[in-house]
Formats: C-alpha cells, structure tokens, sequence
C-alpha cells in the first residue's frame, strides 16, 4: 500500500525527454557597474547643526556622491536656532531625505552599499545608543549597520565637561570600528573666522572617507629661521 501510495507521486515528478532542461547556452556577460557612492549624514540634537549643514554644502559641491540625509527632532530644534533654516532649505542640500521613523528605508540594510556615515553633530544620547547597539531608529540602525558592514563611521561628538558615562560610551564605540571625532577648532592653521574654522574640520572629517583629493591641506611643520 505503501509502495502504490509513493509511486505515483514520484512518477508526477518525472518528465518525458521532449521537456528535458535545454542545453545551457553561453550569454554575453555584462561588465560590472561600479555601485555609486554614497554618504549618510545624520543631524542630532547636540549644538553645533552648522557641521552637518556644512558637509552637505560641501558633498554638493564636489559632485559623484550621492548623500542621504537623516534629522532627529531635537536635531531640528537646532537647525532652527542656530542656522534660521527651514526643513526645506536643509532638505534642498541633500539627494535624499529619510524619516529617523522610516526603519524600512534603503540604508537600514546592510545591502545597501555605502561609503559609511557621519553624525554631525552627535548628542551624547545618539552616541550611547550607539555604543549599546539599540537601534531604536533609523540614525542608530544606520549607524549599527555602517559598523557591522565594516564600513566608516564618524561621530561628532558634542558635550563639555564629559562623566564617565560619556567616556565609556566613546570607547566601546572605537572598539566597534567608530571614529570618534570631536569638532574641536585647530589654530595652528591661523583662522581668520568662525566659518573657516569649520571649514577645517569639515574637510578632516571628509577626507576619512578618501573621496577624492585631499581637501584638508596637510601639515608642513614649523618653518624656523636659521641661527
């Protein structure tokens, strides 16, 4: 019974050799297409909007990558205060623009090949949802997919003086693979403005990702006179 029961559904599976597979027949081959590149720049409620606000001006102005951009809601606060910018004057400087709620969107897979992301400015609740992997929406997601895909990540951290917890949280990001970036002014280059200034970090902090020529000037030394 057994037997009579199995060999019909076997024989379902057989086919008569006019439906056998056709041969397999060699198609041309299609040159792989360089993936674009792209760049995901978060805003989040720390003071100093003008970072993040700058590396967008400044993807824009160097052309071939593709910026994704993300705003916290305490991140928007600022952009407000500090810049008198609307949601739209900040969304015209980015390629695309996703909701911090959208955790189906594109970057929140690792398939979804980018050169990495930076948080500018990151607020210390950003950075400790980082360090603990929470990714509880879609900047920390991003950022925990940036780090699991051994992909770049740099956190502009914002917060004076630092307690313990704040330290810890640095650290356990550093030994995930982050870059922990505070933007601290440098004078050796003599700025002449606030703008200049952040001119230079901005250009540190891009040139992390090797998108093209070096947009910070290296360092020569000192020049000293001769005795």
């Amino acid at each position: 019974m057994l037997t009579s029961a199995v060999g019909p559904a076997w024989a379902a599976f057989s086919r008569p050799a006019s439906h056998a597979p056709r041969p397999y027949v060699n198609a041309p081959r299609l040159a792989p297409q360089p993936a674009p590149r792209r760049l995901i720049v978060a805003i989040t409620g720390a003071t100093g909007a003008i970072y993040g606000v700058r590396i967008l001006d400044t993807l824009r102005r160097l052309g071939g990558v593709e910026s994704h951009l993300l705003v916290s809601s305490a991140g928007w606060l600022n952009v407000q205060h500090e810049l008198q910018l609307t949601k739209d004057d900040l969304h015209a400087r980015a390629d695309v623009v996703h909701s911090v709620r959208d955790v189906g969107a594109t970057i929140a897979s690792g398939s979804f090949a980018t050169d990495g992301m930076i948080v500018a400015p990151c607020s210390m609740k950003t950075l400790a949802s980082v360090a603990h992997g929470l990714s509880d929406n879609l900047i920390t997601r991003a950022a925990d997919v940036t780090l699991k895909e051994r992909r770049r990540l740099v956190l502009l951290v914002r917060e004076t003086p630092l307690n313990l917890a704040h330290l810890r949280n640095m650290t356990s990001v550093t030994e995930m693979g982050g870059v922990i970036f505070p933007p601290l002014p440098a004078f050796y280059n003599q700025p002449a403005s606030i703008d200049e200034m952040v001119d230079h970090t901005v250009a540190r902090v891009l040139d992390l990702f090797a998108l093209g020529p070096a947009l910070s000037p290296a360092w020569q030394g000192l020049r000293q006179s001769a005795d």
